[in-house]
């Protein structure tokens, strides 16, 4: 039996779809990555999931029953657009939510004055929260979603804002908690991020599913007859080879699809006998940034791993 089930969840707002026909499971303890491009449907389809949108179709299964309040009850949320009290202090911030669980206490306390330390808070923990950064008031809401021991962790987003360090800080506690046995899932744009953390994702594009499964095993069917490479020089002569179906060529670093696995030796031949400066050639691997691009199309902003606009 699956931790989550998504059937068929359909959702139009003022005549537009903007969901259709969305589908996908979630293994128990694991890590899943609901990605893909600005207006993707990505967040609606976590709202259908919390209940906070009512689907105009499908379902949503935890543990093979519909889900409803007693889910909630045990998920922590953090949503897309942050919902912090700005006059409230960041300690009493993340009590009070942790309240609203019916958590409180000693433990409870303690606990938050760990998270704090450990995201180098606990000096800015009499702070009012409208004094503090945007990346601070993310980690305090971050703190806010988990400080009630929730089996199921929805991130919408939660990488927004954040700089590297804090940004890795943040990575680590969710593994952390996966190794607890919870489950979670995140939406992003950030492909690198989804394709380091997941165990399986769901790609959505327009409102519809476009990939979904292991996310081991999809790098593994698009890897294959794939060759990267690092160069010096002029490839220019690969174009319309007879042995390549394909090149994606950035000047310094390209792609190339071969026509089948047994021309990459070709390929390595082809390069030394043009006297190209090869400083790296791997073949059979490929990223969860170039298989987006490959199903949904040219690349756009917030597509590449390095920022941009979030869903």
């Amino acid at each position: 039996m699956h931790a989550l089930e998504v059937k068929h969840l359909k959702k139009r707002f003022d005549g537009i779809t903007a969901v259709d026909d969305v589908s996908f499971t979630v293994p128990e303890g694991s890590i899943f990555g609901l990605i893909g491009r600005n207006g993707a449907g990505k967040t609606t389809i976590l709202r259908m999931i919390m209940n906070i949108f009512l689907p105009d179709d499908g379902e949503v299964l935890v543990r093979g029953n519909l889900a409803g309040n007693e889910f909630r009850e045990h998920t922590g949320y953090l949503p897309e657009e942050r919902g912090l009290y700005k006059k409230l202090k960041v300690l009493e911030t993340i009590l009070f939510f942790a309240e609203l669980k019916n958590k409180r206490g000693k433990e409870v306390e303690q606990l938050a004055v760990d998270y704090l330390k450990r995201f180098e808070l606990y000096d800015r923990k009499n702070s009012k929260l409208e004094d503090l950064s945007k990346g601070n008031q993310q980690k305090v809401q971050f703190i806010s979603t988990i400080i009630h021991d929730p089996e199921f962790i929805v991130l919408d987003e939660p990488f927004s804002g954040l700089d590297p360090l804090n940004t890795n800080l943040l990575r680590e506690i969710i593994l952390d908690l996966k190794k607890r046995g919870k489950v979670i899932i995140f939406s992003t744009h950030l492909m690198d991020f989804a394709e380091r953390m997941c165990d399986t994702i769901t790609m959505v594009d327009k409102g519809k599913v476009i990939l979904s499964g292991n996310l081991n095993s999809i790098k593994a069917d698009f890897a294959q007859r794939t060759v990267k490479l690092n160069y010096g020089g002029s490839i220019d002569f690969l174009h319309g080879n007879e042995f390549i179906e394909s090149v994606t060529d950035f000047g310094q670093s390209a792609t190339l699809k071969v026509k089948d696995d047994k021309y990459i030796k070709e390929v390595l031949r082809i390069l030394v006998e043009k006297n190209v400066d090869i400083y790296s050639f791997v073949s059979n691997e490929i990223t969860l940034h170039e298989i987006f691009v490959a199903l949904a199309g040219e690349e756009q902003d917030g597509i590449n791993g390095k920022g941009g606009a979030h869903v």
